[in-house]
């Protein structure tokens, strides 16, 4: 019986070590991916897998456990306010078959798996069984968190499949974060538009206007313009329009970059005639529309270098506001704005 014994607090104790050296610190880094490496061989199996399939945690049903059935290594990070994360697994062998899986936790939470009861958000990517329609698959798998006004905590577990104990990888962490600009902002103006037609087209560049230190009229319920966690891509000089809307008409409005390869971004603000505020001083609109490039790919659809955003001016007449910007500080690049109209 002492021997039994033993052999238990031995086994515990060299559990609790093996967990202990296989979880790393990643420092937050906004707006620049962080590359690690790893190794199953780190990590330990995990035998009871009941919490991933808890109504509290919902990370992955119990009928895919086999896909977590390997070494579990646990990567620690956190996510800022106003964020998004995506944490991508790359196995230097493309046969090697992984797993990840990912909680987003209070700030004080301090437990690792199998020991979470509850979080805020558990996200997970395995091999699929079978194709999804419009997505394809390789040896990566990736996972995305998201924040809104409050900062949590981030642990991430790359695991093998089918009992996989060793495997070489890389962890990358790309993490979008907006980082406020308190510097004094320099005067907005925008310069008023008259059509020339069904087609007008502008030539402009970006260094004609100013960056917007403060973006967060953007994200308020009165203007939901994009939410915050996409400031990064408005964070470029903005140069901005003004036009008066006639009734009744469809409005198609692109913004086509000179470089293929330049960030661009574009919105629309309406409002009534005769209203002159403009970001960041404006407080309310009837509508705001935003084009940015996408994070991921949507089904049935694709994006090239240009932003389009289509409205119309039912029950018109209306103020027309049209923002150029770009995404990550850009300041400078020559692009022609496009306004096509046509009859309801």
């Amino acid at each position: 019986m002492k021997k039994h014994s033993l052999l238990l607090v031995l086994a515990l104790f060299f559990t609790t070590i093996a967990f202990s050296q296989k979880k790393w610190s990643v420092p937050a880094s906004p707006n620049k991916a962080a590359l690690y490496k790893g190794d199953l061989a780190d990590g330990a199996v995990i035998e009871d897998l009941s919490w991933a399939s808890t109504s509290s945690n919902a990370c992955w049903p119990a009928t895919e456990n086999t896909y977590f059935r390997g070494n579990h290594v646990f990567f620690v990070s956190s996510i800022p306010p106003n964020a998004e994360l995506t944490v991508t697994v790359i196995p230097d062998d493309v046969n090697t078959n992984l797993s990840i899986y990912g909680f987003q936790l209070g700030t004080n939470t301090t437990n690792f798996p199998p020991d979470i009861s509850s979080c805020v958000a558990c996200e997970s990517e395995r091999k699929w069984d079978r194709p999804k329609v419009g997505k394809t698959q390789d040896h990566t798998r990736s996972i995305y968190f998201n924040s809104t006004t409050d900062s949590y905590r981030v642990v991430i577990g790359v695991a093998g499949a089918d009992g996989l104990k060793t495997g070489t990888f890389k962890i990358k962490f790309d993490l979008k974060a907006d980082e406020a600009d308190n510097s004094v902002q320099e005067p907005v103006i925008a310069k008023k538009i008259n059509l020339t037609g069904t087609v007008t087209s502008i030539s402009g560049n970006l260094n004609q206007g100013v960056k917007i230190n403060d973006l967060s009229w953007a994200s308020t319920s009165s203007m939901a313009c994009w939410p915050a966690t996409q400031n990064t891509k408005f964070r470029g000089n903005h140069v901005l329009y003004t036009h008066e809307m006639p009734t009744n008409l469809n409005y198609k409005i692109t913004v086509i970059p000179k470089d293929v390869n330049a960030n661009f971004s574009l919105y629309t603000i309406q409002d009534g005639i005769g209203q002159t505020s403009l970001p960041p001083d404006i407080r309310t609109c009837t509508s705001c529309e935003a084009e940015h490039k996408w994070d991921y790919k949507k089904a049935g659809k694709t994006q090239d270098h240009t932003r389009v955003i289509q409205i119309d001016s039912f029950q018109g007449p209306w103020r027309l506001v049209i923002g150029v910007s770009a995404a990550d500080g850009l300041t400078t690049g020559d692009y022609t704005l496009k306004i096509e109209t046509s009859p309801m």
